[in-house]
């Protein structure tokens, strides 16, 4: 059910957020592309302001006369960015647009130079309306006057704030009253400080930078449209993942009825991989591993039909069934032959109580087979609860069993830990073994492992060997057992006793001081 929720709400939220981050993202595109375009017509009426004035420089013409005064007005009103020409010597104002001034004004010295030689003033005085303030922009014996509501009539979409900077120096023009602090967070590349999340957008050219700010909920023009697009596709993937949990629920709990079913049916096989001594060779016993055969001949890997076991309870059944099928396939052999074990897994809700050694006992009562001819493994898991763990070791042990710990050194266990467990014999994993020979810093472990065990008077079982020089390793490291493809795979119960007459009739019995390690030895 949590899968499922999450399966549903994780594309609708992601969807959500999808739609926000495009629409900001929509807005932002748009922002920056306003400014470009402001910045553009601004920096271009500049440009062309200065173009006029370096025109009239160039000309010839008596100054002041009426043929230069029309020249002016006639250039003035045809840039219509132009509101007046004035011709400038020895810094005053000699003639405009207008004609000759009766009151030579003087030129005020400019606030700042543009990259292409002319000077600038924002506030200049015309000479013909004295209460004016307008911007002039002076090149040689020329000066253009400008009214500064012109620089600002191209102006960005509804709801967005202005600024047109010359930076240094001051305010070309704004639109919709810019906060200034904002803009001049947003012309540093700063984070916006207010509370309220701000989009800003900043164009720069060759004199003048555009700064335009924008309040970001002015993206929810954009948000609709976002959400139209975003929402149906994260319906259908809060669909299609609903649908995969939901199927992989129904199979996993499917497979978790079939499981039980094949239990009580007895449908599961147990297969045994031969356990070698090392010393002599010899076949001293076998793992008794699990089988599971699904209809229509499929077999399921053990580690998978487990978990799902554990999980759903069914586990306790399945070692059970284990022990049955071990005491119904060899019974007659470990009756015949007291020097032969048999290895059973239990998993971790096997150790929680100690009901499964119950129910060995029961099943052991009314046979031939000896408690100590049937060991009893667990993984490390098994074993995380030591003060749980503990009770149900001692107490198989009690009884007679050998009490192994499976696949040592993958998990959490350490000399403390074994210390605290009153085990026979430990089994070193896979892993370590598969680094014999290699350069693996793993291989390492190996003889530390080997070490603790020693340290700990436990007998040691190698897993997985497979290739001679690994058995080479290990017997001359005096591990006690081993197992792997090397000496056997799992086999048939039939087919493991055959194995086990050869080789009892080639090897000697194995070599075993009193006392060296597990009951069997004893």
């Amino acid at each position: 059910m949590l899968l499922a929720a999450a399966g549903a709400f994780l594309p609708i939220g992601f969807a959500l957020q999808m739609s926000w981050s495009r629409a900001v993202a929509l807005e932002q595109q748009s922002l920056d592309n306003q400014a470009q375009r402001i910045l553009k017509y601004t920096q271009g009426m500049l440009d062309q302001t200065v173009e006029v004035l370096r025109r009239l420089n160039a000309m010839r013409i008596d100054p002041c006369s009426p043929q230069h005064v029309r020249m002016m007005q006639t250039l003035s009103l045809q840039e219509r960015s132009i509101d007046e020409l004035a011709y400038v010597a020895d810094g005053h104002v000699r003639c405009t647009s207008w004609g000759i001034p009766e009151d030579q004004a003087r030129l005020e010295p400019p606030h700042m130079y543009l990259k292409s030689g002319a000077a600038l003033r924002l506030d200049a005085v015309p000479v013909v309306s004295p209460g004016l303030r307008m911007v002039a922009v002076r090149h040689g014996d020329y000066s253009a006057l400008i009214e500064p509501g012109r620089f600002t009539q191209l102006t960005p979409a509804d709801g967005v704030q202005m600024a047109l900077v010359l930076p240094g120096s001051g305010m070309l023009g704004s639109h919709n009253h810019p906060d200034l602090m904002l803009v001049a967070q947003a012309l540093n590349g700063g984070k916006l400080d207010v509370e309220e999340d701000y989009l800003s957008a900043v164009a720069r050219g060759d004199d003048i930078a555009v700064v335009l700010l924008e309040p970001a909920s002015e993206a929810l023009s954009s948000l609709r449209r976002e959400r139209n697009l975003w929402l149906p596709m994260g319906g259908m993937t809060a669909v299609v993942m609903i649908g995969l949990v939901c199927w992989l629920s129904r199979r996993r709990l499917s497979l978790a009825g079939e499981l039980a079913t094949a239990v009580s049916r007895r449908e599961l096989a147990v297969h045994y991989q031969p356990i070698i001594d090392l010393r002599s060779g010899r076949c001293v016993g076998a793992e008794a591993l699990v089988r599971w055969q699904r209809p229509g001949g499929k077999q399921m890997r053990p580690d998978v039909f487990i978990a799902i076991a554990e999980e759903n309870g069914i586990l306790p059944r399945i070692t059970a069934e284990v022990f049955r099928l071990v005491i119904r396939d060899m019974e007659e052999l470990l009756a015949v032959d007291r020097g032969v074990h048999i290895s059973v897994n239990l998993g971790a809700s096997d150790m929680k109580d100690g009901e499964v050694l119950r129910v060995l006992e029961r099943m052991l009562l009314h046979t031939s087979i000896e408690p100590r001819q049937i060991w009893l493994e667990a993984t490390e898991r098994g074993f995380m609860d030591v003060d749980t763990a503990g009770p149900v070791i001692a107490e198989a042990r009690r009884l007679g069993h050998a009490v192994a710990i499976d696949d040592f050194g993958t998990g959490y266990s350490s000399l403390a830990y074994l210390q605290r467990l009153p085990l026979d014999s430990l089994k070193i994993d896979k892993t370590f073994v598969d680094a014999i020979g290699t350069d693996s810093a793993t291989h390492k472990v190996t003889e530390h492992i080997i070490g603790m065990a020693r340290s700990l008077n436990l007998l040691t079982v190698a897993e997985g060997i497979e290739r001679q020089d690994q058995a080479d390793y290990l017997k001359a490291r005096e591990v006690d057992f081993g197992q792997g493809w090397l000496y056997g795979k799992p086999m048939p119960a039939a087919e493991f006793i055959k194995y086990y007459l050869r080789n009892v009739e080639s090897t000697p019995p194995p070599q075993r001081m009193p006392g060296e390690g597990a009951p069997l030895a004893a």
